[in-house]
């Protein structure tokens, strides 16, 4: 059976460990979580045995690498200093965590640059990464794909590599590529899942590759709306996840679900589902 580092975005509403049990109870062997409260504010201070007990699931039960998710209220490029400065700061704590968490990865939205223009919404990105990315770090910070809707920067590939061009430490900088939201931005990856992964290889390098978000769209291609669905119930469709998770290209990164659910038992058989898809049953 093909090995399938696969999960979802779970809540630490509850603590570290209760989280990571939630994980084993619906088959997760990867998972993601916010770094703090999705809409910013202060981080809660770590709990040391609830930690211990954390790592100790993690590594019984063979989970990882983990998807740390930055809150949505982040924007390094706004128009406003005082936002720029508290993305820079949480960053910068929320990192100093992850090390914490040795090995694993932090995502975040490059930002939205407010009508500044892309050229300095790039500028800036690159700048609070300067800033905030420590030498020898443990953890990778990715770059995710957005959808293109409104001023977000990272619509298109060329817009990350240029980030990516324009940080220092680059060596500590990958992609989380998000299934709905590159369709959304006009990446056809229905019909050309390999025609799309050769252009990120062109134009950022397959090797910056280091998650995904496995999410279906309601909306159609290059629609720059980014609405997820779930597995299968939207434009993409189930044949697309069966080639997104037996495609060797992308074989053992971590596959992390943020499709809309009802409870756990919804990620448990979104989970099961994809397993199947690659181990070879049939998706319908």
């Amino acid at each position: 059976m093909r090995e399938l580092r696969v999960g979802c975005h779970l809540s630490t509403a509850s603590g570290y460990a209760a989280m990571a049990l939630d994980a084993v109870s619906i088959g997760a062997t990867t998972f993601a979580f916010f770094t703090r409260n999705p809409r910013g504010g202060n981080a809660r201070q770590l709990d040391e045995k609830d930690l211990a007990a954390f790592l100790a699931t993690l590594e019984k039960h063979g989970i990882g690498p983990l998807v740390a998710h930055a809150p949505y209220t982040y924007n390094l490029c706004s128009s406003k200093p005082e936002t720029v400065e508290f993305a820079r700061r949480a960053m910068r704590e929320d990192l100093a965590r992850m090390e914490r968490l040795p090995g694993h990865l932090y995502n975040f939205h490059p930002g939205s640059h407010v009508k500044q223009g892309t050229d300095e919404g790039i500028r800036l990105i690159c700048e609070g990464l300067n800033e905030v990315l420590e030498p020898g770090q443990a953890t990778t910070v990715l770059l995710e794909t957005m959808a293109g809707k409104g001023t977000e920067v990272g619509r298109s590939f060329e817009e990350l590599a240029r980030i990516i061009d324009g940080v220092r430490h680059d060596e500590l900088l990958g992609v989380c590529l998000d299934t709905c939201h590159v369709a959304d931005a006009g990446y056809d990856i229905v019909h050309d899942l390999d025609g799309v992964l050769d252009e990120f290889d062109r134009v950022i390098g397959l090797s910056r590759l280091r998650a995904l978000h496995l999410n279906d769209s309601k909306n159609p291609l290059g629609s720059h709306k980014d609405r997820h669905e779930k597995t299968g119930a939207g434009t993409l469709g189930l044949e697309t996840f069966c080639a997104v998770v037996t495609n060797e290209r992308l074989a053992g990164l971590p596959m992390v679900l943020e499709t809309p659910q009802d409870g756990l038992d919804g990620w448990a058989h979104e989970i099961a589902l994809l397993r199947g898809m690659a181990a070879g049953e049939a998706t319908a």
